[in-house]
């Protein structure tokens, strides 16, 4: 309703109507595409996790879309949450209904889309299943890696981008002095997955 009052002049009136501000209804937060790397599942014999147990554990959260990627702990969804509650929720699952405690990074399609437009070392490796991209569970850790650039590690090289470490290690990562030194400042707050891996998951969350 508006709001309306009336003045009168010699030989005529006029009528003022003031319509209320319009309400503008919030929408609500559409679904988007996520993707949960889980830390250190399937490694040797300890850890053993099926994939078809664990999209069903996921579908049971009520994500749609589940699809999981190799047998490392790489699954792709579709949910309105976000990503640092779904994670949780995942941690939680795997911990009780799947008896697999495990650390999960969840990141959108978009960051993730973000992370392989801006690999800057695409062009330094050749051979991607040596070169690594390490995701963050919280982006303020970068400040833990950003001394390590400073040092000299030829051959190999590290690189940060907004939420991941970029890591080329040309011998392999047992043997890297580099992946080492990530791994001691970063403990279990980083999972990481080698560069043809991240193609495929990038190639999974599109479609």
């Amino acid at each position: 309703m508006g709001i309306a009052w009336t003045e009168r002049f010699t030989g005529f009136q006029v009528t003022y109507l003031f319509s209320e501000p319009r309400k503008v209804q919030r929408k609500d937060k559409l679904p988007s595409r996520h993707i949960a790397l889980i830390r250190g599942i399937n490694v040797g014999k300890a850890k053993r996790v099926a994939m078809a147990d664990l999209r069903a554990a996921i579908e049971d959260l009520g994500y749609t879309g589940v699809k999981t990627l190799l047998n490392s702990g790489n699954v792709v969804f579709t949910a309105d949450v976000a990503p640092a509650k779904a994670a949780a929720g995942i941690e939680k699952i795997l911990a009780g209904e799947l008896g697999v405690p495990a650390r999960v990074t969840v990141i959108t399609a978009e960051e993730l889309a973000d992370a392989v437009a801006g690999n800057p070392l695409v062009d330094v490796a050749d051979n991607f299943s040596r070169l690594f991209v390490s995701f963050l569970n919280d982006p303020a850790d970068l400040a833990r890696l950003k001394p390590l650039t400073k040092e000299t590690w030829d051959p190999e090289v590290l690189a940060l981008g907004k939420r991941v470490a970029y890591v080329w290690c040309p011998n392999g990562l047992l043997e890297s002095p580099l992946s080492q030194a990530v791994a001691r400042a970063l403990g279990d707050r980083v999972t990481t997955r080698n560069w043809a891996t991240i193609l495929k998951i990038h190639a999974a969350a599109e479609r």
